[in-house]
């Protein structure tokens, strides 16, 4: 039987189309551009390349870290734009975009990297647009509801998610709270929203596992472990968790029964840090130190390390290799 790989379920592709990648990113506000240069900087970028050549080096800086890791592999994220309830585009809404052409195109010249699509499935040629990235062999469909205007709960979309599930097709979505990009409706994150793509058979992982974000945010993490008893096919992943913002729900996905659903996640570019863990009593202060940022400077090893020491399986780091071989 062939070893299982070590994957990184959770990582942002990001660019400027410098080299025609076709991607482009909006920093509105100056919180936005404070958050961008200190996640570019955060993965050891100089921050002038948000003006220019980001396309080339942030692509190579990833394989790189990737590479330097103890992961094998990492499911590398498309984006798409948010769509109205019509089908127009509301690309003028939206804070970044990167093309499934690009994420295919790099997963093909990188075998550290496997391709995430994203296709909002209200536009007009979402269909078509699922099957060529089905024949590109992108085994992953990623999905922001929340941020892209998409309410899973719309019998109309049935066909999509069916014709993904006979595909084999992963959903990767998030849920819970955010704050990074613009949102449209807190409620299309709720993890029960993901009920009719499930019924539909497709396999889903609920990311960052449900959890706040913002202070005030929902915690549908509850909602997440009793939907797991209904549907086999439901997982979720732990990423951004080694955060201070999101640190709170890693009691809820420690206990071994819970455990066994966790597919690790960093949510590459978002800073790592083991202080929110730290301060909610699931990491060491010797394993904090040990896992700070100066002796790790590469932040999906030092995830994937925090990972490690705060408690998860063995298994949660090879599980989206298990899901990706179920045919």
């Amino acid at each position: 039987m062939q070893k299982l790989r070590k994957i990184d379920c959770h990582v942002h592709l990001v660019g400027d189309g410098s080299a025609g990648s076709g991607c482009w990113f909006r920093l509105p506000g100056l919180w936005k551009k404070f958050l961008g240069r200190m996640m570019i900087k955060g993965v050891g970028l100089p921050t002038g390349l948000m003006k220019d050549g980001l396309d080339e080096a942030y692509a190579k800086n990833l394989v790189k870290q990737v590479k330097e890791s103890s992961l094998d592999a990492v499911v590398a994220l498309a984006q798409d734009i948010p769509y109205d309830e019509r089908g127009n585009s509301m690309a003028d809404e939206a804070q970044f975009y990167v093309p499934n052409e690009y994420v295919a195109k790099l997963a093909k010249e990188n075998p550290e990297i496997i391709g995430a699509c994203s296709i909002h499935p209200g536009r007009p040629d979402a269909m078509g647009e699922l099957e060529r990235c089905i024949e590109a062999g992108m085994p992953v469909l990623k999905l922001l509801p929340n941020c892209l205007n998409i309410d899973y709960s719309e019998k109309r979309f049935i066909p999509f998610w069916e014709r993904m599930a006979e595909a084999k097709m992963i959903l990767l979505s998030h849920t819970g709270g955010e704050m990074t990009v613009k949102v449209f409706d807190h409620a299309f994150s709720d993890p029960k929203k993901l009920e009719i793509p499930l019924e539909c058979g497709v396999r889903v992982i609920a990311a960052h596992s449900a959890g706040r974000s913002g202070i005030f945010d929902m915690d549908w993490t509850a909602d997440l472990l009793d939907m797991f008893k209904k549907y086999p096919q439901l997982y979720s992943d732990n990423s951004a968790l080694c955060s201070i913002n999101r640190a709170r729900t890693l009691k809820h996905i420690l206990p071994r029964g819970v455990n066994q659903r966790i597919i690790h996640g960093s949510d590459y570019p978002v800073p790592v840090s083991g202080l929110g863990p730290f301060l909610m009593g699931e990491l060491s202060w010797s394993d904090y130190r040990e896992t700070s940022g100066s002796k790790i400077p590469n932040i999906i090893e030092r995830d994937y390390q925090l990972k490690k020491h705060i408690g998860f399986s063995a298994d949660t780091f090879t599980r989206m290799d298990e899901l990706l071989n179920e045919v």
